[in-house]
């Protein structure tokens, strides 16, 4: 068969997908990937995928641009005839989905969070459930990374709940991300973040907490890996000024950074399912993250590590807090509990089954 696969980006393609896509190749498919050019699309092409070079403006809400993206799906669909499409990401999902309202084809969406638009109760997000509900009208099945963001489309009515299929997430390669020990040289303890630098992803809560902690104890680090999606560059400045943090930047490679951490935090508002979270359990972190749907499931609380209340800068310093009195014995017992969870739960092998099965 010919799969088009429609997504907003090839690093998340490549890192989290790969599998499934060589899955696919191997039981004889062609693959094209319809997404922006980007520094992974020349290994994903060596996976055997074909590319369409596909613009897209993630965050932004222009009706025009979104429009030339339906009309260039509308012609892929058209030229490449596809048997069956797979979406990931929101505007992939949505534009993709109505272009297949004009096509007979076997179109099977991947919601991976519901996004900032969908968190609030005003007119635009009324727009973009509407949005859904046409685009959806017409697939097979959709598949959520968590129950919470398949409640909240059955409870809008976007889909029917015959519809809805909860995967956890696309799990996680055990094998590029191996136990690794916690080590202790001298009395520093790291506390690591990977995110893109947001509001949403918690990060004034991270600083919140970090200023004081830092003010306490001397031998605690905080390093920040990520981008900046929201304006925090002046104040990322002033906070590795101050040495309160530590900031490292976008890095492709995170495995070091995790090996040299004795913690991974992510405080975050919304998530589909958190692969940063999943890639640090299976490593042997134990993790400090919110309550919700999406980091909830990496986490067996006081156990593999800590659940805080979402947007509660101080239930997260209460909770470094709670780490910070563990002994090290303790710390490394919840790392290997940390990383027994994320085997039992977040195989990505079994979850490249169960998608191939729906």
């Amino acid at each position: 068969m010919r799969i088009l696969i429609l997504i907003n980006n090839d690093i998340g393609l490549y890192n989290f997908r790969k599998e499934l896509i060589q899955e696919l190749i191997n039981q004889g498919n062609e693959v094209v990937i319809s997404l922006p050019y980007g520094p992974k699309v020349k290994e994903l092409v060596n996976l055997g995928c074909q590319f369409i070079d596909t613009p897209i403006d993630r965050r932004g809400i222009n009706p025009l641009k979104d429009f030339k993206l339906f009309i260039h799906y509308l012609k892929i669909l058209k030229a490449i005839k596809p048997d069956k499409i797979y979406s990931y990401t929101i505007k992939p999902n949505i534009y993709g989905g109505l272009a297949c309202k004009y096509v007979e084809c076997f179109f099977i969406p991947t919601v991976t969070g519901l996004g900032s638009a969908l968190q609030s109760s005003n007119a635009f997000a009324y727009i973009i459930r509407k949005l859904y509900r046409w685009s959806f009208s017409r697939c097979e099945r959709v598949i959520f990374e968590n129950a919470g963001n398949r409640d909240y489309f059955i409870k809008h009515r976007i889909i029917a709940s015959c519809k809805a299929v909860v995967v956890n997430g696309a799990g996680v390669n055990l094998g590029d991300f191996p136990y690794a020990p916690l080590v202790f040289d001298g009395p520093t303890i790291s506390f690591l973040f990977m995110g893109r630098i947001m509001k949403e992803k918690g990060v004034e809560e991270l600083f919140y907490a970090a200023e004081r902690i830092k003010k306490k104890y001397e031998h605690v680090e905080f390093i920040i890996l990520g981008f900046y999606e929201d304006d925090y560059k002046q104040r990322v400045s002033k906070l590795t000024e101050d040495k309160i943090i530590k900031f490292e930047g976008f890095q492709d490679n995170v495995k070091e950074y995790i090996k040299k951490s004795h913690c991974v935090i992510l405080p975050s508002y919304h998530e589909g399912m958190s692969n940063t979270l999943l890639e640090a359990g299976a490593m042997g972190r134990p993790l400090i993250t919110t309550d919700i749907h999406g980091c909830k499931e990496a986490v067996v609380n006081n156990k593999t590590g800590f659940l805080c209340r979402v947007k509660d800068g101080g239930d997260l310093l209460n909770k470094l807090e709670d780490f910070l009195s563990l002994s090290h014995e303790q710390m490394i017992e919840m790392g290997k509990q940390s990383r027994s969870h994320i085997e039992k739960n977040f195989n990505r092998k079994e979850i490249v089954h169960r998608v191939m099965a729906i």
